[in-house]
């Protein structure tokens, strides 16, 4: 008899604070509710400010735009990065996502990363019809948290990017766990946004 597989979850931390993050700490609930459902569930970390991800370069783009076979040893060195973050991407059925506000937007460190897993014959194709995502059949989960800015509003430039490039890519199922205006409304919004986590059924 054959056991189900566990499955895979990938954590993406890209607040720059490690102490007093209310991305961190909620992502931490996301991922502890998702793997009490599952047991077994694997869960594989990113964290954007200990590990960061390499800003794109000339020699990295030179590399990327030649073909596999005729990519040269130091061409491969500088992809290696994003091959490891693509491999993590497709391994996981469910990313969970910290999403500070800096600025009305994502972190620079996520936009980087999103930089490097967004390639062409990798995680999306050209055809007729135009783009079409590699990675389906996957579940994405926003932990959005900012200051002022509230989710969905005009102000927010995060989730509506954030829900395009994870279509493009091919990742049409995202959730948005809100807690937007912080500073204005704390306790509400974070007794909220953990009421939505309790609420999360594990893929």
């Amino acid at each position: 008899m054959t056991s189900t597989p566990p499955r895979h979850i990938l954590r993406i931390d890209s607040s720059m604070r490690h102490d007093g993050s209310h991305s961190r700490r909620l992502t931490d609930q996301v991922v502890d509710h998702l793997t009490a459902a599952r047991p077994g569930t694997q869960v594989t970390v990113r964290d954007l400010a200990g590990s960061p991800a390499r800003f794109v370069d000339e020699t990295w783009i030179g590399a990327n735009f030649t073909a596999p076979e005729d990519r040269t040893d130091t061409q491969k060195a500088a992809l290696a990065h994003s091959e490891e973050l693509i491999g993590e991407l497709r391994a996981a059925d469910t990313i969970v996502i910290g999403v500070p506000i800096y600025n009305f937007n994502i972190p620079a460190a996520l936009k980087a990363w999103i930089d490097l897993v967004a390639r062409a014959r990798e995680t999306f194709r050209y055809s007729e019809a135009g783009p079409v995502g590699l990675l389906e059949g996957k579940r994405a989960i926003l932990v959005f948290t900012s200051g002022g800015t509230a989710e969905g509003s005009e102000m927010d430039f995060a989730t509506p990017y954030l829900r395009f490039i994870l279509s493009f890519i091919g990742i049409d199922d995202v959730e948005v766990i809100d807690a937007g205006r912080l500073m204005f409304e704390e306790t509400e919004r974070l007794d909220a946004a953990r009421a939505r986590i309790e609420a999360l059924v594990a893929a």
